[in-house]
């Protein structure tokens, strides 16, 4: 008769006991105590920003400056509506502008981004490795080395002084590709393997299969995008004042010196509270492109 004593386990033979993270009461108050000194520092800037825009001129220069508003007013704000309005260029073209370079620099960087980053990840081909190397090594040099030789390419194509000198070298930045193929690669294999064997074109599989799954990661893409787009002004290749973004104008404002004290403190409420609502709206998919960047088959 077969020997079945190792088939079967004691019930009454003493299970080892799981290690546990021990972690005294006086350890997580430390660290709790450190956690809100840094998320102080974190919001300080904000509130600044906030309060700023509601001083009025006098608590403004007040020394030692206070955090926080006494006299709240919104005397910033009208005067810096008066002054974009008695510009030549009017303020609806500012946002106009704005809203054509960011949105169409952002969306045509996501879709390039990962359009590329789909046969890098899923796809084996000569080259393959050399291509990947060189979107590393672009990621190495900041805007400013590359600046003269991307004027030049802008100018010898003929697009210098239009919408598309700022919203095309924006589809080309190699952070976003690395995001998308470092995320792709998680993937399972079996889902576009299940969809070729159904008859599934390669273009299928990317807009249906591909996309869906890797939405936390080009929205995280997109804010950052957004931001980067944004803060963008222009001045490098657009001339005209009917083209440039409302940033620039912006810009201006906060140059006038100390009798437009106001108006830049709104102004900077207004560059900031941007990317940061829009971030907001995006905030659940980032968190979801931290907690799933683990999956495998």
């Amino acid at each position: 008769m077969a020997d079945t004593s190792k088939k079967f386990k004691n019930p009454f033979q003493k299970r080892p006991k799981e290690k546990r993270l021990n972690r005294s009461v006086a350890g997580n108050g430390i660290l709790f105590f450190l956690m809100a000194i840094c998320g102080v520092f974190m919001a300080l800037p904000l509130v600044m920003i906030i309060n700023n825009a509601l001083k009025p001129l006098d608590e403004i220069f007040q020394f030692p400056p206070k955090i926080f508003v006494r006299n709240p007013t919104l005397e910033n704000f009208s005067d810096l509506f008066v002054l974009m309005n008695n510009s030549w260029v009017p303020f609806s073209r500012y946002i106009l502008n704005t809203v054509i370079i960011t949105g169409l620099g952002m969306v045509g960087h996501v879709i390039c981004a990962s359009l590329a980053a789909y046969p890098l990840a899923k796809h084996h081909f000569p080259g393959k490795g050399i291509l990947f190397s060189m979107v590393v090594l672009s990621m190495m040099f900041s805007w400013t080395v590359t600046q003269i030789p991307q004027y030049i390419i802008i100018s010898w194509l003929g697009i210098n002084n239009t919408y598309a000198a700022l919203i095309l070298p924006a589809f080309s930045f190699g952070m976003g590709l690395y995001l998308m193929k470092q995320f792709m690669e998680q993937l399972p294999d079996s889902l576009m393997e299940s969809a070729r064997l159904d008859g599934a074109s390669e273009w299928k599989i990317f807009w249906s299969i591909v996309m869906p799954n890797v939405k936390p990661a080009w929205l995280t893409l997109a804010i950052f995008q957004f931001q980067q787009m944004w803060g963008n002004t222009g001045g490098l290749f657009l001339r005209n004042e009917e083209l440039k973004p409302l940033q620039y104008a912006l810009q201006q404002i906060t140059a006038g010196g100390t009798a437009r004290a106001g108006a830049a403190a709104a102004v900077t409420f207004i560059v900031a509270a941007v990317p940061i609502i829009f971030f907001l709206i995006c905030q659940s998919n980032v968190l979801e492109t931290m907690t799933t960047s683990g999956m495998k088959d």
